[in-house]
């Protein structure tokens, strides 16, 4: 009963706590993400106060975070959607992951972290944040500019992306050999595949099942199907994630709607907790040393981002001012990379400084990615001011 009341008394400062630094977060106009990691750090292995005997709770609610961040995702696009954006930006997305995910593979080399650590730190440094963007776009009445589909569709482009990624990496990690890493590619694009076609033509019968007139019973339902498919997924090495977010994508119309309307909620609080997981696990004394790789990642690959929504945008024929809107936009990086830090760190084959490089890179960008966002037309038009002022003197 002590051991309980313990546990309890914990977790109720740790939700607490996390409502505290969310209000904080969003009073000054940034994501919650690198709070709720501060939050994990101070309190974990290394921290001012290590908490104990939550450990079952925390790792099974973390990994159910993970499987709503994917289904919400897959709900808020069609099969329809995601190929259209697929065909609209598959050029300006295969730039997007050659210069994005190169400097994250490259440091991992050089630190001596071999050819898994590379992949793992490649997915790190690629992906944007779409929740961080989506409310960047948000809060600043960007969502009706002519560039919004633009970045748009490159996010379409990077979800579809960590559908093939995420389950390649899971194979490599659990010690795939070369012909099981082929046959693992080949496996995920053919769910992939299958899961699309299936959900354009028989969408409406898979979000049938899970629809029902009872708000309590269509809870159930989705909620269970969802880490039904995911631990099945999980069990053939397909990825939880991914069978949340391909669920996801089957699921359409007003069934989709109102399933994110309540499982929204459901997924800030696991996701936060999952953030304050990841940082539990990671030792704040290995920050420090990494601290300037993780500045010269921030520099490098805000830069690639930036040029990736300019030429992206440009493609589009949209105009300077857009074509910054649409590279500051990228910037942020969130929750995808703490979960791919998270899997490759969780299966004892990288080396631990991943998941300290992993947590510096993305309080950095997670900060650093809104106010980016939000000063791109500022230092845009004062840059134009200053040329016409010199090409005038």
């Amino acid at each position: 009963m002590h051991n309980s009341a313990i546990a309890l008394i914990e977790l109720g400062a740790i939700f607490f706590g996390l409502g505290v630094l969310g209000r904080m977060a969003w009073k000054i106009g940034i994501s919650p993400i690198p709070f709720y990691l501060l939050g994990g750090l101070a309190f974990g292995s290394g921290g001012i106060l290590p908490l104990e005997g939550i450990e079952g709770f925390a790792s099974l609610a973390s990994e159910i975070g993970v499987i709503l961040l994917l289904l919400l995702l897959g709900l808020e696009y069609s099969a329809a959607e995601l190929v259209t954006g697929l065909r609209r930006s598959w050029l300006a997305g295969l730039l997007d992951l050659v210069l994005n995910a190169a400097p994250g593979a490259i440091v991992a080399l050089m630190l001596g972290w071999g050819v898994i650590g590379a992949l793992a730190m490649a997915g790190v440094t690629y992906i944007s944040s779409s929740g961080i963007v989506a409310k960047v776009l948000s809060d600043l009445g960007q969502l009706g500019n002519r560039e919004t589909p633009v970045i748009l569709s490159i996010l379409v482009f990077e979800d579809l992306a960590m559908a093939v990624y995420l389950p390649i990496l899971t194979g490599v990690l659990a010690g795939a050999t070369l012909l099981g890493g082929l046959t693992t590619i080949g496996i995920s694009l053919a769910v992939v595949t299958l899961v699309l076609v299936l959900a354009l033509r028989f969408g409406r019968y898979v979000s049938a099942i899970v629809d029902s007139k009872s708000p309590e019973v269509f809870l159930l339902r989705v909620l269970g199907a969802a880490l039904l498919v995911a631990g099945v997924a999980q069990q053939l090495q397909v990825s939880a994630a991914v069978g949340a977010f391909l669920l996801g994508i089957a699921i359409s119309g007003s069934t989709a709607e109102n399933a994110t309307r309540m499982l929204e909620p459901l997924r800030d609080l696991f996701a936060a907790i999952f953030f304050v997981v990841f940082g539990l696990n990671t030792n704040p004394a290995e920050i420090p040393p990494v601290l300037g790789v993780a500045l010269l990642l921030a520099l490098v690959t805000t830069v690639t981002k930036l040029i990736t929504g300019w030429w992206a945008a440009k493609w589009q024929g949209i105009g300077r001012m857009g074509r910054a809107r649409t590279g500051a936009a990228l910037v942020a990086r969130g929750e995808f990379s703490i979960v791919i830090a998270g899997l490759a760190v969780s299966a004892n084959v990288v080396d631990a400084q991943l998941a300290a490089l992993a947590a510096a890179y993305v309080l950095i960008m997670a900060v650093f990615g809104p106010l980016a966002a939000r000063g791109a037309e500022p230092v845009m038009r004062l840059a134009a001011t200053r040329f016409r002022r010199t090409a005038t003197a």
